[in-house]
């Protein structure tokens, strides 16, 4: 690929005080070369198929015949065949040394070739300059001449362009770089990494493994895991929690390892980082949503400017399937509590039925379609313009709110209650925090009428509101009883006054979390079952997400 723009000047010599480049040793074919060799050394980075290392090879040639003998002046290729072909075409005299490994390239900071260093007899950078420069090769001749005590070479200058843009370094390309950075000294990875055979299926091998949902996953390579981490500042070895049953440390590095198997894309992992926070939150309790056979699992929303950013789905179809980021957002915290917590079906996971939402369930609120509104995340105290993925648990649903025939919003409010009556059980007062999604439609008939998200919540405290006495386990159904009705008397003992005393089905009126999200057509909402609330129970975590720093590479 040919970068745009011109060739660099020559930097300015460098003081003796300045470190050495790395050392290296490379072969010409069939003797090892090490750098530094102890003399001045001249370091040209070429590849065969870059039209303006062509340009240059002759010069190079030139420069190995004229000061060879007294300045080591080495072509470093970056592809073997390629060599080859260089070396043959242009009959260069010096070595053409080999890194088509790309580790010298990397480790020299290559991101063009041709690329020429000058060096002192101790490794020190004297000069470079990357592209074709007539003035640049014309000025490193002159410094080699001095250097030698040789003359100038015999070269028709005017014969050259005065310049012409190089090529991409083959260590700069995409996943070629990241296999590097994850090889070099200094790797931010430190996972323990398995060798899988020529002839063994790594898809398999991952099941074997353990480490899926009983899907296919992506095979988290170096290259992969460190393109994830390149979107974030911090530390891949920083520990943002320790994760049970397995109490086992949870960094920065082992999330990017199952955003990678998740399928996520780079861009996704601050999210997806965020989101881990919070669902590692003690408040959050995912052990007990996990442990219990009642099968909780992490819902994930997101709002603020992160969800255009990434492509999030807040419209059609936003909880269910068909957007990468979506699916691959919500999969990955639920592989991150699998795969470092634990927590797998049949062990520690207890789950009599399970539903879908294990896999995942995560998406964006659809802030613009109800602008009347507050978001989610300026309800629970950030700002509009921030980034915010909140997580809460819910043990089943979407279970649909089917009404279109509702013209006022008492009306419309009302049938939305009587869902919400129905969650975890008819007769089951109190109960924890449950989601609730309004479709835009269903929105536009609410907002039309003045009506907010805090209106929309008294409507279904009233609809759901009962008698104790009608709450209570018959012959006919189930119901509060024992332990479960005890919280609900006034004096120990159930009165004729307690059965009368309206229970409200929420606890708190804000532990309705109202969003919005869905198509613009179609007069059906959603709710979704809560968890247990109070010591033994969960409640929702939010954090704010970083901003995305472009990868590297």
């Amino acid at each position: 690929m040919i970068i745009p723009g011109g060739p660099s000047r020559l930097r300015p010599v460098m003081t003796t005080q300045d470190a050495p480049l790395p050392s290296f040793g490379l072969t010409d074919g069939s003797a090892p070369r090490r750098f530094p060799s102890g003399r001045s050394t001249l370091l040209c980075f070429v590849k065969e198929d870059c039209p303006t290392c062509r340009l240059s090879m002759p010069l190079i040639r030139e420069m190995q015949e004229r000061y060879g003998e007294a300045v080591d002046v080495w072509a470093v290729g970056q592809d073997a065949a390629g060599n080859a072909v260089l070396m043959d075409e242009f009959g260069l005299p010096g070595p053409m040394l080999d890194d088509s490994a790309l580790r010298v390239s990397f480790a020299f900071a290559i991101d063009t070739v041709p690329t020429l260093i000058l060096t002192d007899g101790a490794g020190r950078e004297q000069r470079r300059f990357h592209g074709f420069g007539r003035d640049d090769f014309r000025d490193m001749t002159t410094e080699l001449s001095r250097l030698s005590g040789l003359g100038g070479v015999d070269v028709d200058w005017d014969g050259y362009p005065v310049s012409m843009p190089g090529c991409g370094s083959k260590s700069m390309e995409p996943g070629i770089y990241e296999r590097l950075q994850a090889e070099a000294e200094g790797s931010p990875l430190r996972a323990r990494r398995i060798e899988v055979g020529a002839q063994e299926d790594v898809y398999e091998l991952l099941y074997e493994q353990g480490v899926t949902d009983g899907l296919p996953v992506v095979p988290p390579t170096p290259e992969r895991v460190v393109r994830m981490l390149a979107t974030t500042d911090r530390d891949p070895q920083e520990q943002i929690a320790v994760l049970p049953p397995n109490l086992a440390p949870l960094t920065i590095e082992k999330v990017a390892i199952n955003a990678v198997l998740a399928g996520c894309r780079p861009e996704y992992f601050p999210v997806v980082l965020a989101a881990t926070e919070a669902v590692a939150d003690e408040r959050f309790n995912v052990h007990g949503a996990m442990a219990t056979t009642m099968g909780g699992a992490p819902v994930l929303i997101v709002n603020g400017p992160v969800r255009d950013r990434i492509g999030m789905n807040s419209g059609q179809g936003a909880l269910g399937q068909g957007n990468r980021a979506n699916a691959t957002i919500g999969r990955a915290v639920r592989l991150v509590v699998r795969n470092i917590g634990g927590h797998r079906p049949g062990g520690t996971e207890r789950s009599t039925i399970g539903w879908p939402g294990k896999y995942t369930l995560c998406f964006a609120e659809a802030e613009e379609m109800a602008p009347d509104w507050t978001p989610l995340h300026v309800e629970r105290g950030f700002d509009r313009e921030d980034s915010v993925v909140t997580a809460l648990i819910q043990t089943a649903g979407p279970s649909q709110v089917i009404d279109e025939t509702s013209r006022t919003p008492e009306a419309l409010a009302g049938s939305i209650g009587l869902k919400a009556a129905m969650a975890r059980h008819a007769k089951m007062p109190a109960i924890g925090e449950t989601l609730v999604v309004i479709s835009p439609e269903h929105y536009r008939t609410l907002a039309a009428a003045g009506w907010s998200k805090d209106d929309l919540r008294r409507r279904i405290q009233e609809v759901g509101a009962q008698p104790l006495g009608a709450l209570l386990a018959d012959e006919e159904s189930g119901g509060l009883a024992g332990a479960a009705l005890r919280p609900f008397l006034k004096n120990g003992e159930l009165s004729e006054a307690d059965l009368d005393r309206p229970v409200r089905k929420f606890k708190q009126d804000d532990w309705l979390m109202i969003v919005v999200a869905g198509g613009g057509a179609g007069k059906w909402s959603a709710v979704l079952d809560a968890f247990a609330a109070g010591p033994w129970g969960t409640m929702a975590v939010s954090r704010k997400i970083a901003p995305i720093r472009e990868a590297a590479g």
